[in-house]
């Protein structure tokens, strides 16, 4: 798995990227831990979500049997989060494909430094559905009826 491009998107190899921070490594920076937490829902890692949210916020199970087929992740925007802050925001789109459908997954969270450590605080999240003339979320700079929407 490590030699395998890792799920966030950025290009690098799984093992280089969120795996080492799957691994216990802590992540430097909340668009760090923003990726790694993507990519743990991507394999289903909920040890490592649950380590990784904040204790005010965190439930106190976590399914993961019904989730998504994740397509991709977008990071927006990011506000401060970086080694010497102790707060950040990341704005992010993430892709999903669920119910014979295509999504887009829209949420700016925020994380806070926890004993020295990014976790997920919380986050306003929301849904859009992908409209017919929209571009495919799935990257292909198709429009969405042309690509993973031809024939529904």
């Amino acid at each position: 798995m490590s030699d395998l491009l890792c799920p966030c998107g950025t290009g690098l190899a799984y093992g280089d990227c969120c795996g080492r921070y799957h691994q216990g490594e802590p992540a430097p920076t909340a668009v760090a831990l923003m990726r790694s937490r993507y990519s743990a829902y991507v394999l289903q890692r909920r040890d490592y979500l649950l380590a990784t949210w904040h204790p005010k916020g965190c439930p106190a199970q976590l399914d993961l049997t019904d989730s998504p087929q994740w397509l991709g992740l977008t990071i927006r925007e990011t506000l401060a989060g970086g080694e010497g802050d102790r707060e950040g925001e990341v704005e992010f789109e993430a892709r999903f494909a669920q119910s014979g459908g295509v999504s887009l997954m829209h949420e700016r969270s925020r994380f806070r430094r926890l004993e020295g450590r990014w976790v997920y605080l919380d986050g306003r999240p929301g849904t859009a559905r992908v409209g017919r003339n929209d571009p495919c979320p799935c990257g292909s700079g198709k429009k969405f009826k042309r690509c993973c929407g031809a024939g529904r």
